[in-house]
């Protein structure tokens, strides 16, 4: 199989494009034919010696927790799946995925049916981005519709969906962006789009029942200005949670970090929502598989707005 490893932790510069013998299923598994996989921030925090390194173990390593593509060989014990069936998922997170490869081997528990229609390179930049903002509105928040919601980062990968799920479920959003991003949020579906850079955040937004915060540190704290007494804020990031959950603690308000975690049955009804036109995930760009490097570079500057996938070659 092609696959990128990294062989030490460091700069895009030590992802290496490789060939590898074939992983083979075993009991409970079945072997994906891989087409896309999806890059996202705490991708190139791993690679960098942060982000889940205590998870992996040592190089070498293959990075990527989420996929997109066909069941190729069925191990032992399995019967709920069958070769050819397309299929994407959420892989061990945040342990060892191996996503970025054309062979990829998943229990057949994590395994989601992917809808006609709704293509590989869109599928697998749902699953950590889609569940991330699923799970901070729905299992975090219990948002509802008589809410106020405020997303910072609103055109980032989760910020898209955020915006747009807050809004399929009828609360007001508010969206923190560049104004060269205001017109497309209005689209998904913001009743206000602050920049950033030259908005006094706490002024210009106010009486939130809930803030996704996707940028964290001093960021997420001055967000919180922006709730309402009883308000949460919900901090993304894991590397400040723990100092914007102390500031709000000091304020006498909410806030707590989440980490994205498997779950099936949301990404399938992620993956339903897309297949019915109700969520669009923006892909920014695509990159050959031995273009990671490219990716992770574009990834870190902070810029791309939407999702990066690695689509697989030949």
């Amino acid at each position: 199989m092609k696959a990128v490893r990294l062989h030490r932790f460091g700069g895009p510069e030590v992802l290496q494009y490789e060939t590898l013998p074939d992983p083979r299923p075993g009991a409970g598994e079945v072997l994906i034919r891989n087409q896309a996989a999806g890059v996202n921030p705490i991708d190139w925090k791993t690679r960098s010696g942060g982000g889940a390194r205590p998870f992996l173990g040592e190089p070498p390593l293959i990075l990527g927790w989420e996929f997109a593509g066909e069941v190729a060989e069925i191990g032992p014990e399995v019967s709920d799946w069958s070769e050819g069936r397309r299929v994407c998922g959420l892989l061990n997170f945040p342990h060892p995925g191996s996503c970025y490869a054309d062979r990829v081997v998943a229990r057949s528990s994590q395994l989601v049916a992917l809808p006609d229609g709704v293509a590989p390179e869109v599928a697998a930049g749902l699953p950590i981005a889609g569940m991330t903002a699923w799970q901070a509105l729905f299992e975090a928040a219990e948002l509802e519709s008589s809410h106020k919601v405020l997303v910072l980062a609103a055109a980032g990968g989760v910020g898209h969906l955020a915006v747009q799920l807050a809004h399929w479920k009828g609360a007001t959003v508010v969206g923190t962006a560049s104004p060269v991003n205001h017109a497309y949020l209005q689209e998904l579906g913001c009743s206000q789009v602050v920049d950033y850079v030259s908005a006094d955040l706490a002024s210009a937004v106010q009486d939130c029942d809930l803030v996704i915060d996707g940028v964290g540190g001093q960021a997420g704290i001055e967000a919180l200005g922006c709730l309402k007494p009883g308000g949460l804020l919900v901090t993304l990031p894991t590397v400040t949670a723990d100092e914007v959950v102390k500031a709000a603690q000091e304020q006498g308000l909410k806030a707590q970090g989440i980490r994205v975690h498997e779950d099936p049955a949301q990404l399938a009804t992620l993956l339903a929502l897309v297949a019915d036109g109700h969520l669009k995930p923006r892909v920014e760009r695509t990159f050959a598989l031995s273009e990671a490097a490219e990716a992770h570079r574009l990834s870190e500057s902070g810029h791309a707005r939407g999702k990066l996938i690695l689509t697989m070659e030949g």
